[in-house]
């Protein structure tokens, strides 16, 4: 037997506002949260200085120290971003909190850098001297899943995803899995990233990054002038139920979850499969049993790398045909890799509710060798769609597609 699964409850940390009101307003006016980063060009031989940074992210005063010891960073983003979205949804004092009918499922890229830079330190000083007892668990892969377990002393299933861009988009798609086949009455969803040097140096070295020094105009998704990603940082939590027990409690309901796909290309560790890609998207659409044309909307993951805008183009074109608007959010806050799919459903969750998708910032002059989509440009655009697609693809040929509806009561 399989269940509705809706979506009751998010919020999320982003470069341009914590809240939807915020990221809204910012994302009207077009303004960016990238960041030249001064401390980077220290780095003899990287090209690469701009970032999508959080400067006003703080830790509430009324977490315990004893609750957030064991806490990066990247875990204390995950948990302010919960605890909203759980306050949202009613569940933060309700006994389903920790009884066993909630479970988690989130992920990373990483775990917290600083705390491998300890162990670095001391391998290199041949000196124990940095490294703590938390140390590892701040920088372990599972920090964010562990430490959200702790905090909200939850007490059902535990599932951790770590497939670089995809982290996020997994976390949601296997809680929404995990409800709709009756394994739990709610979910913690989602995924965080923390800003590193260390992750900007991967993309450096493979030529990826932007190299270019002008934060308002950058990243470019999709465009001829594009001259890469620019990496980024936060995150975003989805609290995902039952939805026989989620109406009993009276809570509101913002969307339904009513597809997932997630898939391998099996051919190469970092360059992306149009076939690989198109075949994630129709798993959605097969297990939302919806037609393409039933898709009023997708989210792009969209990075701003050359092999990676021309080949998710050319997928969502052997799907979708030229007509449904796409769009995506990385030329507003960059690419924050674990974060990007939970930030991305939070974000277009709201758009499908306000009935209005906001465009592709940066996109001027189409790369002749995108396929010709309905991308969205200037001001964004006044919709009302009953379905939207969201779509993100990661190194290790990991795609994922999920698929939301409108709630209409």
């Amino acid at each position: 037997m399989s269940h509705r699964v809706v979506i009751t409850g998010q919020a999320g940390v982003t470069p341009i506002g914590q809240d939807w009101e915020r990221v809204k307003k910012n994302l009207i006016a077009g303004i960016s949260g990238i960041k030249h980063q001064p401390e980077w060009t220290k780095i003899e031989g990287m090209k690469s200085f701009l970032a999508g940074e959080i400067t006003d992210f703080e830790v509430p005063s009324h977490y315990a120290r004893k609750k957030i010891r064991s806490a990066g960073r990247v875990a204390l983003m995950s948990i302010v971003a919960a605890e909203k979205a759980l306050a949202m949804a009613g569940l933060l004092s309700h006994p389903a909190l920790k009884d066993g009918s909630t479970g988690i499922s989130y992920g990373s890229g990483s775990g917290s850098p600083p705390a491998y830079q300890d162990f670095v330190s001391a391998l290199l000083n041949h000196k124990i001297a940095g490294v703590t007892s938390t140390t590892y668990i701040k920088m372990m892969s599972h920090t964010t899943a562990a430490n959200l377990g702790v905090f909200f002393e939850t007490t059902g299933r535990i599932i951790p995803t770590n497939s670089a861009c995809t982290s996020g988009s997994q976390g949601v798609g296997y809680a929404y899995e995990s409800v709709k086949f009756g394994k739990q009455k709610a979910m913690i969803a989602g995924g965080a990233e923390e800003l590193s040097v260390g992750i900007n140096m991967v993309f450096d070295i493979m030529f990826a990054a932007s190299t270019s020094t002008d934060v308002e105009n950058n990243p470019r998704p999709f465009d001829v002038d594009r001259n890469g990603m620019i990496v980024s940082e936060g995150a975003a939590t989805l609290i995902l139920e039952e939805y026989e027990f989620a109406k009993a409690r009276g809570a509101k309901i913002l969307g339904e979850v009513v597809g997932f796909g997630c898939n391998s290309d099996g051919v190469h560790i970092t360059q992306p499969s149009r076939a690989g890609m198109a075949n994630v998207m129709k798993l959605a659409l097969e297990d939302a049993g919806l037609p393409p044309e039933a898709i009023g909307y997708i989210s792009a993951h969209g990075t701003a790398t050359d092999i990676g805008d021309v080949t998710e183009s050319l997928a969502t074109n052997d799907v979708f045909g030229s007509k449904v608007p796409i769009s995506g959010l990385k030329g507003y806050i960059g690419h924050s890799l674990g974060a990007c799919g939970a930030i991305e459903l939070w974000l277009t969750t709201e758009m499908l509710n306000d009935g209005w998708f906001a465009a592709n910032k940066n996109l001027k002059n189409l790369d002749p060798r995108c396929a010709e989509l309905n991308y969205i440009t200037g001001d964004g655009l006044n919709l009302d769609t009953e379905y939207f697609m969201s779509n993100n693809f990661a190194f290790g040929g990991v795609n994922t597609s999920i698929i939301v509806k409108k709630f209409i009561e």
